[in-house]
């Protein structure tokens, strides 16, 4: 025996359970005319402001042609702004604007809201080592070289 006869592998119960927070995510930014896609990438410019398109890209998952699009449209929106990077002119920098910041702090207790849920079931300690377990998970499989 493989063991399978436990349930459902550990990368499927991962699948599903991104299938279920990405539907979630869906439905409650719908109304702000933001896809799970483009929140992802003003989040990460949220912590790391000034970035290029090709670093947002690495840090949103997607691949640069898709990020390249989505930078037009939030640029349109007027939720991002980019600008020539000062070392390096043929540079540009992307960062968040004033309505970029405040469609977030709009979405962030909904969002907030959605993690309590998937979480509360856990206790502190278990949310902790939920968090680091799939830190290290992640780290795994994006830190190291592929073989």
């Amino acid at each position: 025996m493989t063991g399978h006869s436990a349930g459902p592998s550990l990368l499927y119960a991962v699948k599903q359970v991104e299938l279920a927070v990405r539907a979630r995510l869906d439905e409650l930014l719908r109304p702000s005319g933001t896809t799970v896609l483009q929140y992802t990438a003003l989040t990460v410019l949220a912590r790391r402001d000034g970035l290029t398109s090709a670093e947002l890209a690495r840090n949103a998952f997607v691949t640069p042609q898709s990020m390249g699009d989505l930078i037009t449209t939030l640029e349109r929106r007027d939720l991002v702004t980019r600008r020539r990077d000062p070392r390096h002119a043929r540079r540009l920098l992307i960062s968040l604007t004033p309505y970029g910041h405040a469609l977030l702090a709009r979405v962030e207790p909904r969002v907030q809201a959605l993690e309590e849920q998937m979480v509360s079931d856990l206790d502190e300690a278990e949310r902790a080592g939920l968090r680091g377990y799939l830190n290290r998970c992640r780290s795994a499989l994006t830190d190291r070289p592929a073989h």
